[in-house]
């Protein structure tokens, strides 16, 4: 069950939106002052803020900036100030959502859900980690595609990455140019194998201290090539 925090001093207004919302299977808090709701919004795990921009001592614009600063729940600021101004303030600190008084509360809700919704979504997109590949001072980062040598990033084509990706995913086993260049470039040779040695020369240049004696992509003389650990 979603856990909503309603930050609004107007007890009665704040009684309603807590019906509906707990209509809709919320469970909800309320606290009447900015200094109070602030201390509770840090302290407990709540989905959603419904803050009230004018609350006695601390503002909902100091509010909302405070709860920013350490947390990324939805806020969504409520007020019967209709400039724009406030609104823009109130956006800016951080707010999700600006609502101008009088409202219905199943528009309330609506928000509410719509807002849980999208922080959800937005939460499981972040919580998908990237595959990455470390090998000995070499970070590649196969979702970003993007390719990091003792820290610092490296710039790679979109075949040099795919064969430095190649050779690192298959350590030790090695692999003819024929074999590279119909893994990455998904065809036969027919005479192109030259492609594949000038690839693996540029990715050494990029990934080697010394490029004469490689310490990663290994020659085989007569064979091919293969990615040492």
């Amino acid at each position: 069950m979603s856990k909503v925090l309603i930050i609004e001093d107007e007890q009665a207004i704040a009684e309603l939106e807590k019906d509906y919302l707990e209509l809709s299977d919320f469970e909800v808090a309320i606290e009447n002052s900015g200094d109070s709701g602030l201390v509770r919004a840090l302290k407990e795990d709540f989905d959603i803020i419904v803050l009230d921009l004018m609350l006695p001592g601390m503002d909902g614009f100091d509010v909302c900036k405070k709860i920013r600063e350490e947390k990324q729940i939805p806020i969504l600021m409520v007020s019967a100030k209709k400039d724009d101004i406030d609104k823009i303030r109130g956006l800016g600190l951080g707010a999700d959502d600006y609502m101008t008084k009088p409202f219905s509360p199943s528009e309330l809700v609506a928000r509410v859900k719509a807002h849980l919704a999208r922080y959800e979504r937005l939460v499981a997109t972040h919580e998908k980690k990237n595959e990455i590949i470390e090998i000995r001072g070499i970070k590649i980062d196969k979702t970003a595609r993007r390719v990091y040598i003792d820290g610092e990033e490296k710039t790679f084509t979109t075949k040099e990455f795919d064969l430095l990706t190649f050779l690192a995913e298959n350590p030790n086993h090695v692999y003819s140019k024929d074999e590279l260049f119909r893994e990455i470039w998904d065809m036969d040779s027919i005479g192109d194998i030259a492609t594949v040695t000038v690839h693996i020369k540029k990715i050494r240049e990029k990934i080697e201290i010394d490029t004469t004696n490689p310490q990663y992509i290994e020659t085989i003389w007569g064979v091919g090539y293969r990615f040492k650990v």
